[in-house]
């Protein structure tokens, strides 16, 4: 990551998608596989609010316990479509970081940004609450995930100054 330095394995662990038993995730198996791929130099896990209904972000949480947070760069991301004032960005930010086990997340994610849900999130004070969790520590890199047009791209990457992106 050239503004930060980090060097992240040029695969991550997605965790959308894990492996499920009768509607549910199967937590063993899906321990092993993020455990598994860390063991093996996965240095990125990748999560999100409403993945598997709620349940990615504890599991992910429970996987990396016993040392395996320390050999990490977590991800994850803040529900955007559920945001209806600044203070909810604090209480989402804080939810993830008790269901994650964690002080801090590495790589925080505006989550499924377009033009429009991006001009409601900076209405809502988006980026006072970036800089207020950068500077309190529970946010290290800040950036966020963009599901727009092309046209509402570069606006958003001038916005703010961003650490990274994902795009769908």
């Amino acid at each position: 990551m050239p503004k930060n330095g980090d060097n992240l394995s040029a695969l991550g662990f997605g965790c959308m998608r894990l492996p499920m038993i009768d509607g549910v995730i199967d937590e063993e198996r899906a321990i092993a596989q993020i455990r598994q791929a860390i063991d093996d130099g996965v240095n990125y896990i990748d999560t999100a609010w409403p993945y598997h209904a709620g349940e990615s972000e504890p599991l992910l949480g429970k996987a990396l316990r016993g040392g395996y947070r320390d050999k990490v760069k977590v991800a994850t991301k803040l529900p955007t479509w559920l945001i209806k004032s600044r203070e909810d960005m604090d209480t989402y930010l804080n939810a993830q970081l008790e269901k994650l086990g964690t002080d801090h997340i590495d790589y925080y994610l505006i989550h499924a940004l377009s033009g429009p849900s991006w001009k409601t999130i900076e209405g809502l004070g988006g980026k006072a609450f970036l800089n207020k969790a950068v500077k309190d520590g529970r946010i290290v890199n800040p950036g966020f995930s963009f599901h727009g047009l092309a046209e509402d791209f570069q606006p958003i990457v001038d916005a703010y100054p961003w650490v990274f992106c994902q795009i769908q």
